[in-house]
C-alpha cells in the first residue's frame, strides 16, 4: 500500500484536473441546449443538499429528532420563511423532542 500512494495521488490529481479543464477546453462557444442548461443550473444545489442530509441525520443523538426538525425546516422554507427562522425551528424541534425522548 505504502509503495503505491504516489500513484493514488497522482491518479486522484490528473482526474480532478481532468475535470476541471475538459469543459473549458472542448466547449468553446455558448450552450443553446436548454436541458443541459437547466442540469447545470441545477448541479451546486444538489451537491450541496446530498452533502448536508448525511450531515443532518447524524448531527442528533436520535434519529427522530433530525426527522422531524428536517420536515419542520422544508416546510417552512417551502412556505418562504426567512433562512433564521427556518434554522431556528429546526433546532427548537430537535430540542424539545430530544428533551422528551431522553
Amino acid at each position: 500500500m505504502k509503495s503505491n500512494i504516489y500513484m493514488y495521488i497522482l491518479v486522484m490529481a490528473v482526474v480532478t484536473y481532468l475535470i476541471r479543464v475538459l469543459p473549458l477546453t472542448l466547449i468553446r462557444k455558448e450552450i443553446t441546449n436548454v436541458y443541459i442548461k437547466s442540469f447545470l443550473h441545477y448541479v451546486p444545489f444538489v451537491t450541496l443538499s446530498v452533502m448536508t442530509f448525511p450531515a443532518i441525520m447524524t448531527a442528533t443523538a436520535s434519529m427522530w429528532s433530525a426527522l422531524a426538525a428536517f420536515a419542520a425546516a422544508i416546510l417552512l422554507a417551502y412556505r418562504g420563511r426567512s433562512l433564521i427562522q427556518v434554522s431556528l425551528a429546526a433546532c427548537l424541534c430537535v430540542f424539545i423532542i430530544e428533551l422528551f425522548l431522553t
